[in-house]
């Protein structure tokens, strides 16, 4: 039944929302922000590898829940959906990326350990590149394709009424505070420890998470299409 399927489909993505914020939380390494970060990172390993850990898993849950709007979605139209599926997955890509700065820095760190001074000085000029490296994957090449792909899916739900309005258009308000977000990022006109940079993302993190609790209440709403194949089925 369609009318099943798109119950579960938005379970499931009410559930995978809430968990890739939960799983972004704790890939988060506030550590790495900090003056002293390379001399802190060899006692740091657990939580550098915790982090890797939780941002692969925040990883996959994107993709699913791309994969998840796109079944949903895919009849609409094939132009916009395939432009948020295109810029969701490199989004993802990215992401992905972003993994492997992690333990590169902590090999890094801990060859500095037993190098000469000289040696120690490039290390830590490598680990710097390394990091503002993972920086500019996680904070830029990331979330740039992942809020246009949003912005498309909202228009996508809004035009097709899937969720109420007022959500889709929190969810288009928010996308567009964190493009803004970012190439003020990507300009240096911020940075991510600012307290701008946070409430610029933050109508995207509430609104995100009001959709997953609304998915997983009410689910999504059903067109008279489906509702007439529903009942043919019957």
């Amino acid at each position: 039944m369609v009318i099943k399927t798109n119950r579960r489909t938005a379970i499931q993505l009410g559930l995978l929302l809430i968990s890739s914020m939960i799983f972004g939380v704790f890939s988060s390494v506030p550590a790495l922000e900090r003056s002293d970060y390379f001399e802190q990172l060899p006692n740091l390993e657990k939580h550098v590898l915790t982090a890797a850990f939780f941002q692969t898993a925040m990883a996959v849950a994107y993709v699913a829940i791309t994969v998840l709007f796109y079944s949903l979605l895919k009849t609409y139209s094939e132009r916009f959906v395939t432009g948020f599926v295109a810029f969701k997955l490199i989004g993802a890509g990215f992401l992905f990326l972003g993994i492997g700065f992690l333990p590169l820095l902590l090999e890094i760190s801990q060859s500095a350990v037993s190098a000469t001074p000289v040696n120690a000085v490039i290390f830590e000029w490598n680990a710097e590149w390394l990091r503002q490296g993972r920086d500019f994957v996680n904070h830029i090449g990331m979330i740039l394709p992942w809020s246009i792909g949003s912005l498309i899916l909202y228009y996508c739900l809004y035009t097709t009424r899937r969720i109420p309005r007022w959500l889709a258009v929190w969810g288009m308000i928010g996308s567009i505070c964190t493009v803004a977000a970012t190439l003020i990022l990507l300009s240096d006109g911020i940075s991510i420890t600012t307290s701008a940079y946070m409430l610029l993302n933050a109508p995207t993190a509430f609104g995100e998470l009001i959709l997953a609790l609304f998915l997983m209440i009410k689910g999504f709403n059903v067109d008279d299409k489906e509702l007439r194949g529903a009942a043919n089925n019957a």
